[in-house]
């Protein structure tokens, strides 16, 4: 007995040794500290958690070293050809086109694009000859061709040549970048901002750079497709609240609530995810009213001012300043340099903490090449004139209710843009048309589905009729010398269909008069189009 307690104690003396030596070479190793405390904290909470790492980790050390190639090596099972049964089947094999041919419609559409030669601007030259009024391109403030700006373009070309030739958080930012940001925060009233060298990829790089898996995102149903990839990326819980509609707004972020606490979840990080003045139709959000709800449930704002930014306010600063709103209230504002300040990129400010986070997290900051210096010194002198120039702003808003006074009585168009929106869309009025109208079978006081993108009642429409009467619609107002175009969409990707509708970009580079003109000739080719189908 005493030999058996005896070996026992030698056995439990060689094992402690053992496992002494081990964990202290163990702590020898960089970052030996950070796994242990993983391994304690995980244990502590969820024992069972531990075991099935334990049972990953062995599976996988076992997949690493068992064979790759499990293959018969004999090839007895293999089936042999001979040189001429290979050349047969090679000549047999007709490879999967890459994509599909375009359609007719869609070569139609590709072959009614306008050429621009030369300069864009508001009266560009096209490539037939016609000097046309443009109220196609987002040239909002008119400083397409700004001489003072150009002259600066030239000089910092000439001293910084032309690309930046890396991305920002390589060797990619130059100390116009660092103005440029400076000037885009000094502007809205930030702490902070960053700089992106493409407006697309702004709003889908910040919205994944802070909601991650198991975060909420509640978002309005019209916005942009740059939004939606943002929202697939982040793979977030997504809610959706009917477009533009505040009460449906309270009414999900009540429901989310109720949700948490009915699975006693603990509280994750929240978001509010919107637009200033929607790409899709125009319209205006309610800023004050989204302040007062993000505060009211404890959400974090994103708007996108990629539109309203440079097309309304005083001097242009967007929404914020239209409502007479803090900047600091709207947690990430983000904007378009290409739309208001005639350059390229795009802009997301906030406070310090959101600017330098997405310096490391921002997948578009990080991996996408800076902006060329001449175009950055172009957007900082564009917010200079727009500061020392408000007559810019005043000459734009004269401009849009010139072209409401128009285009608001003609029955055959429909206007659900917001009247202070540069950008103005028109669909056809369906009453006008020997067609049948919308259908819809509402039930008032009941909301939509906020787990589904699709409203309660989605407006019934004919695509396909609708874009070839707005097309009939922009050939015929550019033969009478006005640039419009129909409002693009990527019909199948996007998650819910937006209606046909021809786009207005007013810009402050046209006089009144220029602008009036234009309306009557819409106006007419309207009346002119559908009128054929009464």
């Amino acid at each position: 007995m005493n030999s058996s307690s005896q070996s026992l104690e030698l056995l439990f003396n060689f094992l402690s040794r053992s496992y002494t030596t081990l964990e202290t070479n163990f702590y020898k190793l960089p970052g030996s500290a950070v796994v242990a405390r993983y391994v304690k904290s995980s244990h502590q909470n969820d024992p069972g958690r531990t075991l099935l790492e334990v049972i990953l980790i062995i599976f996988a050390i076992r997949t690493l070293l068992q064979s790759r190639t499990r293959g018969d090596q004999s090839g007895k099972h293999f089936i042999q050809f001979d040189e001429k049964e290979i050349d047969e089947l090679v000549d047999e094999w007709t490879p999967e086109p890459l994509a599909q041919p375009l359609t007719a419609e869609e070569q139609a559409d590709l072959a009614s694009v306008p050429v621009i030669v030369g300069p864009t601007g508001p009266k560009p030259k096209l490539s037939s000859g016609k000097t046309v009024i443009n109220l196609a391109s987002y040239n909002f403030t008119g400083l397409a061709g700004n001489e003072d700006i150009k002259a600066s373009a030239v000089d910092i070309l000439k001293k910084y040549g032309l690309g930046s030739c890396g991305p920002p958080g390589f060797y990619g930012t130059q100390d116009v970048h660092i103005q440029l940001e400076q000037d885009i925060a000094d502007f809205l009233g930030t702490e902070a901002a960053i700089l992106y060298s493409q407006a697309f990829s702004t709003i889908s790089s910040v919205i994944p750079a802070f909601c991650k898996r198991g975060d909420v995102i509640v978002a309005d149903r019209g916005v942009n497709f740059a939004i939606q990839k943002g929202l697939q990326i982040s793979r977030c819980t997504v809610r959706w609240f009917d477009h533009n509609d505040m009460e449906s707004l309270e009414h999900v972020l009540e429901s989310v609530e109720k949700e948490r606490r009915k699975r006693k979840a603990p509280l994750t990080r929240r978001f509010i995810v919107t637009e200033g003045i929607f790409d899709h139709d125009g319209a205006m959000s309610d800023l004050p009213k989204l302040v007062e709800l993000k505060k009211k449930y404890k959400y974090r704002l994103i708007l996108d001012e990629s539109v309203s930014f440079g097309s309304v306010g005083r001097t242009g600063r967007g929404l914020t300043e239209l409502y007479n709103v803090p900047a600091s209230e709207v947690d990430m504002l983000v904007g378009s340099v290409a739309n208001a300040l005639s350059s390229c990129g795009g802009f997301c400010a906030g406070s310090h903490i959101v600017v330098n986070h997405q310096r490391i997290n921002g997948t578009s900051f990080v991996f996408s090449a800076a902006m060329p210096a001449l175009l950055t010194v172009a957007a900082s002198e564009g917010i200079n004139i727009l500061r020392n120039t408000p007559s810019i702003l005043s000459t734009l808003q004269e401009n849009i209710r010139a072209v409401h006074a128009i285009l608001d009585r003609v029955d055959c168009i429909t206007i659900p843009s917001h009247p202070a929106s540069a950008v103005i869309h028109l669909q056809v009025r369906w009453p006008t048309l020997q067609l049948p109208t919308a259908t819809t079978t509402s039930s008032p006081g009941k909301p939509s589905n906020p787990l589904s993108v699709k409203p309660r009642d989605p407006p019934q429409f004919n695509v396909e009729l609708e874009e070839r009467l707005l097309q009939d619609i922009v050939e015929e107002a550019l033969a009478q010398g006005v640039m419009v175009t129909r409002a693009k969409r990527l019909r199948g990707q996007e998650l819910i269909d937006v209606r046909p509708s021809i786009r207005l970009a007013l810009t402050a580079a046209l006089s009144r008069k220029d602008c009036e003109k234009a309306a009557n000739v819409v106006k007419a080719a309207f009346v002119k189009v559908v009128g054929k189908r009464r």
